[in-house]
């Protein structure tokens, strides 16, 4: 922890005069970190940060990670909303995914959560696996909504290059997707979740989550963090050595500059369903719709954007997302 706080230390110079509306702690699994360790960690945040009255700090947890007493520990230190990765309550893909926690522990985490205080909380699921089944995959969608958390992200598996996945990636159809992908969907807004991303669905929207995705700045700390800086004349990336050792021993992020700012905006907010205000695309990235007219005008035509005040993805736009974004490369 002291190395985390003196990185922050070192970046405090970018968020001066600003107040902190939302912490997101992750990096695996930050839950398993002893109270003593958070209790520091909170210290001096508070210490060093000007947080908002109402603001959001999500922690990262794993079933099996926490229990009853350590959930309420951390309600207490300030930590007000959870998002379990919980990716299935089937122990047959849990095995195959690698994943230590079984279904029963998986709901005895959310339930352990929620009576520890916590109405806000994220289980993460997602879906096709190897030998996955349609039914499969809807009734882990039908248990995460009987457990009545305030967020589900629903995604499918990603297959990330030089890993056991992507040498032996899963053997399921398009079309096998397609139905857990939509039918999942269904289930969720029949429960009352609205679909304000891509895949996810809340009954409140996380701040963190909107503010990454409309473009807004944030800091990152820690091994492998990567953050995002607004100047006065530029945009810029951070990152950290993704090494804990180099990380400890150095602590230096290095910084870049952001050069395709239009991308890398629609990039982000073309995955909200609510699209974004022309005013908002102004102010973060310094440009003007003048400047993507060609792209955009080509999104229109193709049926892949609308625009009603706000600059919106179709469902053709969401259908092919991939290529809705790449108009503005």
């Amino acid at each position: 922890m002291q190395a985390v706080l003196a990185d922050l230390k070192n970046q405090l110079h970018w968020v001066r005069g600003r107040e902190i509306q939302t912490i997101f702690i992750g990096g695996g699994t930050p839950s398993l970190c002893s109270i003593e360790a958070m209790n520091a960690l909170f210290t001096g945040l508070r210490t060093m940060l000007d947080f908002a009255k109402n603001i959001e700090i999500t922690l990262e947890a794993n079933p099996g990670a926490s229990d009853g007493k350590k959930f309420s520990e951390l309600y207490a230190l300030g930590v007000n909303r959870l998002s379990i990765g919980v990716q299935s309550f089937d122990d047959r893909h849990l095995k195959n995914l690698g994943r230590i926690h079984s279904s029963h522990q998986a709901i005895k985490t959310v339930q352990q959560a929620q009576i520890a205080g916590f109405d806000n909380i994220n289980i993460d699921l997602m879906f096709g696996f190897e030998e996955q089944r349609v039914d499969e995959c809807l009734n882990d969608v039908k248990q995460a909504i009987a457990l009545n958390p305030a967020h589900i992200s629903f995604y499918q598996l990603t297959i990330e290059p030089n890993t056991l996945f992507a040498k032996c990636p899963p053997k399921l159809s398009q079309e096998e997707n397609w139905e857990m992908q939509t039918q999942g969907h269904q289930l969720l807004e029949q429960a009352g979740f609205d679909q304000y991303e891509v895949s996810a669905f809340s009954q409140r929207p996380a701040k963190h989550n909107l503010n990454y995705w409309q473009f807004g700045d944030y800091l990152g700390i820690g091994a492998g963090a990567h953050g995002k800086i607004t100047t006065d004349d530029k945009i810029m990336r951070t990152v950290q050595s993704k090494s804990p050792k180099d990380f400890i021993e150095n602590n230096q992020s290095k910084t870049t500059t952001v050069e395709q700012v239009s991308f890398e905006f629609m990039l982000n907010a073309l995955r909200l369903k609510a699209g974004f205000e022309p005013d908002l695309f102004m102010q973060r990235t310094g440009l003007t719709l003048k400047d993507i007219e060609v792209p955009l005008q080509k999104g229109f035509d193709l049926g892949l954007l609308s625009q009603k005040g706000n600059i919106k993805t179709t469902q053709k736009g969401f259908d092919f997302l991939n290529d809705c974004q790449a108009l503005f490369l």
